[in-house]
């Protein structure tokens, strides 16, 4: 179990599996600067957070409910849980996503979505068996099931961001394509300092001249 002053965001894990540097400069260092994709993602989850509560179609839907795992040492908030009836009468929650741009080529969303799960888990003491993705680009629900390798992956991937965190070391920038769309370009400046060498390799050049 983790102490409280060791508890991180949920959505910390997406950042740490989408660009560790990124992850370290809003996590360790404190940095946010806001820009075009940003602002209308937080428009859209905002607008997911309006109506706590509702019926749609015999759903009951919730919105932002606090999360929190003492295993996992996470906390935070859901864009939309559904609690759909199962075969027993009861109800299965169903957790929900929102997300403005498009599926990644990694599981990074997929992760961030089985925490939640395994959150909601815990706190209810339930099996929840899948959720779901929305993603404003396409304006399409990605179904994810949380098979027992996504559950390991999330579970290995929320050890590695604590001990990534307590670290405290922001690693080197590696620039690729998704660096273009990165609100934290201007200070991350990966294109400029990957390039650069380390000031001891410098020093080493130096003294041998």
């Amino acid at each position: 179990m983790h102490q409280e002053d060791d508890f991180i965001q949920l959505s910390a894990l997406q950042h740490f599996l989408f660009c560790p540097r990124q992850c370290a400069l809003s996590y360790i260092e404190q940095v946010w600067i806001e820009n075009l994709l940003t602002a209308e993602g937080g428009i859209m989850h905002e607008r997911a957070h309006q109506e706590r509560v509702e019926m749609v179609d015999g759903v009951r839907v919730e919105r932002g409910v606090a999360l929190r795992s003492e295993k996992l040492g996470l906390n935070g908030k859901t864009d939309v849980v559904e609690f759909h009836k199962d075969a027993g009468g009861g109800c299965l929650p169903f957790p929900v996503e929102y997300k403005h741009g498009k599926p990644k080529a990694n599981d990074c969303d997929k992760v961030q979505l089985c925490a939640q799960a395994l959150c909601l888990e815990e706190m209810l003491n339930v099996r929840i068996p899948k959720g779901a993705i929305f993603y404003g680009e396409t304006r399409r629900r990605l179904d994810v099931l949380f098979n027992e390798a996504l559950r390991k992956k999330t579970e290995d991937t929320a050890q590695s961001l604590h001990k990534f965190i307590k670290a405290g070391i922001t690693p080197r920038p590696e620039y690729s394509k998704r660096c273009e769309s990165c609100s934290l370009a201007a200070v991350c400046m990966p294109m400029m300092l990957e390039r650069s060498r380390p000031v001891n390799e410098y020093l080493s050049e130096v003294s041998k001249g």
